[in-house]
This record gives structure tokens, C-alpha cells and sequence, in this order.
């Protein structure tokens, strides 16, 4: 086993040499250098600065707001200053097709009086396109009106557009942004919504045109949204040969609608294909004939025959699933379709088909 040491207390001379080192340790020398333990204590007192209340304070605060603004900036809340050539405007196909040279007009006038309240919204581009970085979700008109500003005035002020820089969380968000600032102001057409349906689902935004209409026109009534399918279909189907699509009606784009479902779409592509047609009448008189022969069950009226008759009081299936029926009572002639495949989509065509019966137009 080993022996253990025994602890023994230092002597007076032990303490004095222990004393006398560390005093060494700690003073200065003659030529005024500071002692290493001096030297750290120095550094480490010179790096802790001191400061008041107050300005502890502020230095808070700075440090709160760098964080919003950093929060700001990520949420896209923070407008900013962008330069126009950074910008690419028909990153997104527009729905509106054109732009009022009056309304343009009025819109620059405001701009050189007042600047630009509402800045445009933009997003950054996942891949650059060379010097532009964005691509534009609202602000078609407020963009234009700048860059014809500065074409105009080549004034510096027009270099750059107020802006607020959006995450790009998707096309389907970017589309639903552009539809909803247009739909604040008169003046968009019936076809110009639902040609934006059609492009927002082929661009794979939604997967069909009829979920890009109920997302895009979610505010609208069902009614709204059904008379928007139509105006769909004939971009789908004529929408690379109308020269006047803006031009429809309601009515007439229902009545388009209806011979397309009723299958007249290649007639009706060739009747567009004329070189005559000049105006908006023109191409209407052109296509109308063959809707009048949709909305008769595609009898031709120039070839003769007998409409269908339909005896009183009898259901007649007249489509799939739909059921024809009419009866006449004390106040007059009553019809009745029934059967689960009724919209109003449906019954609008409908009613403008005993319309134009009744004026004897068909």
C-alpha cells in the first residue's frame, strides 16, 4: 500500500518567496509595460463598452425594427423601387386583351400630375431572363402608362416603378391576383374572363377550365360562372380565329356556346375562315345562321320540315336525362323541362331559343 503524505503547513520564508512572486506577476516595470494578468484585464475592460439606459433602449428598438422590415420584405409588404427594364410584363398571359387609348391617356395625365399611387405587384422570376428578374402579377396598365411616360419624356423618374415583390408561392395565387384587380374596373368583357380560365389551366395552374373559373371567379355567382364556361368553350374552340371576340354579347356568346356543344364547331370555323368578314357584324352574321340551326335541334330552316310536335300533357325525354313537357291552362301555355342535368346555363339557351320562336326569327 502506498504511504500517504502527510500535509504539512509552509513555513514564514516559504510564504514570503509565494508573496514576493506574486507581486512580480502583477506590477508594472520600470519601463512601464503591464504585467500579462494587467494587460488581459485591460483588453477585456476596453471591449465592454458602456452605454445608458437610453441608449440601451434604442438599440432595441433598432433591433426590433430590422426584424419587421426583414418580415415585411419576405411577406411582400415593402414597396420598392424597380427598375423598368428589370421587369418582364407578359410573364403571365393578360386577361385583358387590349387597353383603352382614352383610358391610357388618362391614366399617363395622372401619373405626370401625381405619380403612381398604387405600385404593381411583381414576382421574382425562378430563372432570370437576362437582366429582367421579374415577372408582373398586377399593374399591366400602371406599367404601360411608366414606360410610355419615359419613351415620352426620357425624364429619370420614369427609370424605376414603385413595387411590391411577392413570393411566388404559385401560378394558380399570380393568376387569382391579376383577375381580382381587373375585376374592380368596368370594361372587361365576358370573353376576355373566360379566355383567362382557359389559359390559366393550360399553363397548368388549374387542372381543368372549370376549376380555373370557380377559382378565379370564386366571388361570382353560380350563374356568373356558368355563363363564363361558355365564353371558355369558344376560346377553346374558336378562339384562334374570331377577330372580334370582345365584341360578343352575353346573349350571342350563349347562343356560340350551344351550337359548340351541339356540335357545330367545324361549320362554324368555317364560316370564320371567310376573308369578307371586316367588323364585329361581320363576323356575326357570318356564324349566326348556324346557331339558329343549333337552337332548332339542328334543323336547317332553309331546307324545310316540320318541327317536332309534342303532344299536351306528355313528358318527352328531348335530351339525355332532360324531359320536355307543356300543358295549357286558364292564363296560357305552360312548359316544363325536368330532369337532373337542368342549369341555368341550360335554361338561358332555352329561353333565347323560344326568343327568337316567338319573333319569328328561327
Amino acid at each position: 500500500m502506498a504511504k500517504r503524505r502527510q500535509l504539512e503547513t509552509p513555513t514564514q520564508d516559504q510564504l514570503r518567496e509565494i508573496e514576493e512572486g506574486f507581486a512580480r506577476e502583477t506590477r508594472r516595470d520600470p519601463l512601464g509595460l503591464a504585467a500579462p494578468i494587467a494587460t488581459v484585464a485591460a483588453e477585456a475592460a476596453a471591449l465592454t463598452q458602456t452605454a445608458t439606459t437610453d441608449e440601451r433602449a434604442e438599440q432595441a428598438r433598432d433591433r426590433k425594427d430590422a426584424a419587421r422590415l426583414r418580415d415585411a420584405e419576405a411577406r411582400g409588404l415593402l414597396v420598392r423601387d424597380i427598375a423598368l427594364s428589370d421587369i418582364v410584363a407578359d410573364e403571365m398571359v393578360r386577361d385583358r386583351m387590349s387597353l383603352d387609348p382614352e383610358e391610357m391617356a388618362e391614366l399617363k395625365a395622372s401619373i405626370r400630375s401625381h405619380g403612381l399611387r398604387l405600385p404593381i405587384e411583381i414576382f421574382e422570376l425562378a430563372v432570370p431572363q437576362g437582366e429582367q428578374r421579374y415577372g408582373l402579377i398586377s399593374g399591366y396598365r400602371r406599367l404601360g402608362a411608366v414606360r410610355a411616360l419615359l419613351a415620352e419624356t426620357g425624364r429619370e423618374e420614369y427609370l424605376t416603378i414603385r413595387a411590391l415583390v411577392r413570393k411566388a408561392e404559385g401560378s394558380a395565387e399570380a393568376f387569382v391576383a391579376m383577375v381580382e384587380e381587373n375585376e374592380i374596373r368596368a370594361g372587361l368583357s365576358q370573353y376576355e374572363r373566360g379566355r383567362v380560365a382557359v389559359v390559366a389551366a393550360e399553363n397548368g395552374a388549374f387542372e381543368t377550365v372549370e376549376a380555373a373559373v370557380d377559382a378565379l371567379f370564386a366571388s361570382g355567382s353560380k350563374a356568373k360562372r356558368s355563363k363564363l364556361r361558355s365564353f371558355a368553350l369558344i376560346h377553346e374552340e374558336l378562339g384562334d380565329l374570331l377577330k372580334f371576340p370582345q365584341a360578343l354579347s352575353e346573349r350571342q356568346g350563349l347562343r356560340l356556346a350551344t351550337a359548340l356543344r351541339a356540335g357545330m364547331a367545324e361549320r362554324l370555323r368555317a364560316a370564320l375562315s371567310s376573308d369578307a368578314i371586316e367588323s364585329a357584324e361581320d363576323e356575326w352574321r357570318s356564324i349566326e345562321p348556324i346557331a339558329v340551326i343549333a337552337e332548332t335541334g339542328g334543323r336547317d330552316n332553309a331546307r324545310g320540315g316540320r318541327p317536332r310536335q309534342v303532344s299536351s300533357g306528355t313528358a318527352v325525354a328531348v335530351a339525355q336525362g332532360v324531359h320536355l313537357q307543356h300543358k295549357r291552362d286558364s292564363q296560357g301555355l305552360l312548359i316544363r323541362l325536368t330532369g337532373s342535368d337542368l342549369d341555368r346555363d341550360l335554361m338561358d339557351r332555352v329561353l333565347t331559343a323560344v326568343e327568337r320562336v316567338l319573333r319569328g326569327e328561327a
